[in-house]
């Protein structure tokens, strides 16, 4: 059975495009054009995830996110809040108030679906798709293997959990210390450079000469996914 995904967007044209696209991820997909009635949806039919703009008519997408978080069927639903506002304030009240995760307009479908994903996995792993792709780079988690475009990319284990990491979280940039806990684990002590050097492994593997290199060096703060770079 496939996830479904209760859509909560005003904006016609936007809510639109967001169905179509997770239909075409293989998702169904139920939309509200305002607040009340996603309330009312959810009630009925208890989604697996949950997309709501933050601005909405009637009742905003804050206060959909504490009512369901405040239900028993709904209080571990998978929330991610779209909305144009992008102020570290209003992240942390989003995330304060119950949301999984914060996507600030405009944002792209590979983010998303990137986001989601990481979502499910994280709290309903066994909704989650085991192949993650951007751009031309393809990772499948349970045959472990990569391919950009029609070849296939030969990394270690290190060098693919970190790939996968930075996958699920496209443009986000993530310092040395980050990755060490992310991919090695906080209880195992390696020093940061370690980093640099199965980075460096890890482009050697992805790229050749004509390709693009998705992992953007961020000066003095660290490395980004980017296939859009």
């Amino acid at each position: 059975m496939n996830p479904q995904v209760l859509v909560v967007e005003d904006e016609d044209a936007l809510a639109t495009l967001l169905q179509y696209n997770l239909e075409k991820e293989g998702y169904s997909v139920a939309v509200a054009r305002d607040g009340e009635e996603a309330l009312i949806q959810a009630e009925e039919s208890t989604p697996d995830l949950v997309l709501v703009d933050w601005m909405l008519p009637k009742v905003s997408g804050i206060e959909v996110c504490r009512r369901l978080r405040g239900r028993q069927e709904t209080a571990n639903v998978p929330i991610i809040m779209l909305t144009a506002r992008g102020e570290e304030t209003d992240r942390v009240r989003g995330l304060d108030t119950g949301a999984d995760d914060y996507v600030v307009k405009p944002f792209s479908m590979t983010e998303l679906f990137a986001r989601i994903r990481a979502v499910l996995r994280r709290i309903r792993p066994g909704l989650a798709g085991d192949v993650i792709e951007a751009g031309d780079i393809s990772m499948d988690r349970v045959a472990h293997r990569v391919r950009r475009a029609d070849r296939e990319i030969h990394l270690g284990p290190t060098e693919f959990r970190l790939l996968d990491y930075l996958m699920q979280h496209p443009g986000r940039v993530f310092s040395r210390e980050q990755l060490l806990d992310a991919v090695w684990g906080s209880d195992v002590y390696v020093e940061a450079r370690t980093v640099d050097v199965h980075v460096g492994r890890l482009r050697k593997a992805l790229n050749n000469k004509q390709e693009r290199d998705p992992i953007r060096t961020v000066r003095s703060a660290g490395y980004a996914f980017d296939v859009n770079a």
